[in-house]
């Protein structure tokens, strides 16, 4: 029970349409659930792989927004499923990058299908993102980690299209993660190709202002600068997690609609699951699209940043 009202979710829940309990089937969790039938209780537990045995949370993150705050889990210090996939993700990564840099060394050109994909989405990053929102010459220095970013939040959205897995991009928690990297990444570069002080300094355009009118307005520029460079990274993490969540919620939606359908009985059921079954398969390529997506979005979007931070004039 205790881990039913934890999760906002389990088999004796009243309403299946209810929005607690449709998220509980999207956030992150302490277990994997799948159909009874494989594994008895539905459940996978990470029981054994947790470090931190206390179920009292070490402390709660809030940012203010009440649609926000619901889907931030307690921090508890415990391994949880969207950490299990963002490993699955980097491993995948390790295993197919490892085999193509291999291949490369050799001097032997990538044949296939497959190997031919993955170059193309290479070439596209670096000639069609990089290098046109950075520049060549510093573009080419962070290609290796716009490349990472792109492959490893592609991984992380096309794990929620495999059967009882999840996207770990619909946890603020990655997101968030990815975008402060990408903030102490433009933090980074613009100090060292500005200074400490040329890069602050460079946040206030340059203006010829009177020197009363400048005293007031350059500081309130500058804060404006700063409170705007933190929202554009904030706002870079919710939109990842928005539109994967979003999808992820919808699909639960019309699966629910199957059950509830057999809970009502009669032959509703034989009207309900076709739509819902076809609507799902529908949404599902749509979530494809998607994947693919919102990982050159983020790219994209932090190539800009970074050439901002280099470039600010």
């Amino acid at each position: 029970m205790a881990d039913k009202q934890q999760n906002g979710h389990g088999g004796g829940h009243d309403n299946l349409l209810d929005a607690g309990h449709l998220i509980g089937h999207v956030k992150d969790s302490h277990y994997f659930e799948v159909p009874s039938l494989i594994v008895p209780g539905g459940k996978i537990k990470l029981d054994s792989l947790q470090l931190y045995k206390s179920d009292e949370p070490l402390f709660t993150p809030k940012v203010g927004v009440p649609q926000i705050d619901q889907l931030l889990e307690p921090v508890r210090l415990k391994f949880t499923k969207y950490m299990a996939l963002d490993l699955v993700a980097a491993c995948l990564l390790v295993f197919v990058f490892v085999r193509l840099a291999g291949r490369i060394r050799t001097g032997d050109r990538p044949v296939g299908r497959w190997w031919n994909l993955v170059e193309m989405i290479l070439l596209y990053i670096r000639d069609e993102v990089v290098r046109p929102s950075i520049g060549r010459k510093d573009g080419d220095k962070f290609l290796p980690f716009m490349w990472t970013m792109f492959f490893f939040i592609l991984a992380c959205n096309l794990l929620g299209m495999v059967p009882w897995a999840g996207s770990p991009t619909a946890a603020f928690a990655v997101t968030g993660s990815l975008a402060l990297i990408v903030f102490v990444t433009v933090i980074g570069a613009g100090m060292m190709r500005l200074g400490v002080v040329g890069f602050w300094k460079a946040q206030v355009p340059h203006m010829d202002l009177p020197g009363p009118i400048g005293f007031f307005l350059v500081p309130m520029i500058f804060v404006i600068e700063v409170m705007g460079l933190l929202i554009k990274h904030f706002v870079l993490s919710v939109r990842l997690l928005a539109n994967i969540l979003a999808g992820h919620l919808v699909l639960t939606v019309l699966v629910t609609f199957i059950i509830v359908a057999l809970k009502q009985g009669g032959g509703l059921v034989f009207l309900v699951a076709p739509a819902s079954i076809f609507g799902a398969v529908a949404l599902s390529l749509l979530e494809l699209f998607v994947a693919f997506l919102q990982a050159y979005i983020f790219v994209f979007l932090s190539s800009l940043f970074v050439g901002m931070a280099l470039h600010p004039h």
